[in-house]
Parts: C-alpha cells; structure tokens; sequence
C-alpha cells in the first residue's frame, strides 16, 4: 500500500484553466490524460516524483457521470467551487477491501491515442463521499506499469506534505492498517475539522521551491 496519487476537481472556469493554474503555480506542463468512459470524466496529469501523480478532473455531461459514484464525486466537488477532492492508496489486493466493505471494486480505463488502455480496479469511492478525510484504493492492472501516469513524463516535483480536516484514527480505520504506512514518503497535518472533513492542502516540492496548493 502506498500513496498513488491526488485528485482535484475543476473549478467553474474549466479543466484547462484549473490545470493552467496549478501548472504556474508548480512551474511545470501538465499532460493531457484522457476520457473515463465508466466514470464520465476526464483529467489532466501532473507526474511526480516517487510514482506519484497529481490529477485535475472534469465531470463530463455523459450519463456515466450520473450513475458512477466518482462521476457523482467530481460533480459534487466542482459544484462546490472546486478543489481537492481525494487522495488515493495503490494497493496489491483489494479483495480484503471489498469484504470489509461489502461490494466489489469497479473497473476503470483510459484509452491513449496509440490504441494502448490503461486498465484498474477501484474501491471505497462511495466512503469519500461520504466522508472526505478517507482515501480511496486503486489496484492498478497487472502489465500497465509503463502506462502509469506519473510515467507520462520526467517529473522533477514531489509531493511532500497533505493537510487533512479528519484524523489519523478514523483513516487508519478505514484502511485497516496505520495511516502512516502508505505516507511514509509524505507529511501529513491532521486538523479538527472546520466544516467539511477532507484535503485542505498538499504541498510539493518543485525546483523554484516549496508550494502549497
């Protein structure tokens, strides 16, 4: 188990301007993702450092976005203004995961204009929704590691802090194991809840220095 990446949803000006924004504040290109078929979402990529990936995402006008809990995440978030909406665990097996929650993890893809699919499998979606603080889990399908998409390009940021509004207890519960095992790369602030429990900020470091988003 381990950090994989964050996720942002777009403010009310678009995924390209969202993305703009956090490409100056990081001083470096965004990639452009692609379509979530299963999700109706799209995403723009930021690699980073350690395997990691910050992405911008856009909930599409596309029935899949009524039906798929991170459609409905996304819109929710962006409707809200925008922002950070989650951050997510890659983890090797999600079958502990699906029993402790009682469902089964959902299929995702992103086809690349060269025909390659990037393919995975997801849980704990609907958890986030319900309570911002906690991560989601990603098993990322087994012959796709060169399609990842902190692979998309050299990556000279990295992520280095989260803030989260929650507690560790509570996202220790939720992953079944400490909280600190899949940050051990990555500080982390708990902060009482203001309001909302969730992502407040994530910091990186980038060449000209230390940003937080």
């Amino acid at each position: 188990m381990r950090l994989d990446h964050v996720s942002y949803a777009c403010e009310p000006d678009g995924l390209i301007a969202t993305a703009e924004r956090i490409s100056d504040a990081l001083g470096v290109e965004f990639v452009k993702g692609g379509v979530h078929p299963r999700f109706g979402t799209r995403n723009m990529i930021f690699p980073l450092v350690n395997g990691q990936y910050l992405e911008v995402v856009e909930v599409l006008d596309h029935p899949a976005s009524d039906k798929a809990p991170f459609g409905q995440a996304v819109r929710a978030r962006s409707e809200a203004g925008g922002g950070w909406m989650g951050w997510c665990v890659a983890v090797d097996d999600l079958a502990p995961f699906e029993e402790r929650l009682g469902r089964s993890a959902v299929p995702g893809n992103r086809k690349f204009p060269d025909g390659q699919e990037l393919t995975w499998q997801q849980i704990g979606i609907k958890g986030l929704i319900a309570d911002p603080q906690v991560p989601y889990m990603i098993r990322w399908d087994d012959g796709t590691e060169s399609l990842h998409p902190s692979q998309a390009r050299p990556a000279s940021v990295r992520l280095s802090a989260l803030t989260i509004a929650g507690s560790a207890e509570r996202v220790t519960e939720w992953l079944g194991t400490p909280v600190s095992h899949p940050l051990d790369d990555v500080d982390v602030e708990w902060i009482a809840p203001n309001g909302t429990p969730g992502i407040m900020s994530v910091t990186f470091e980038t060449p000209q220095g230390s940003v937080r988003i």
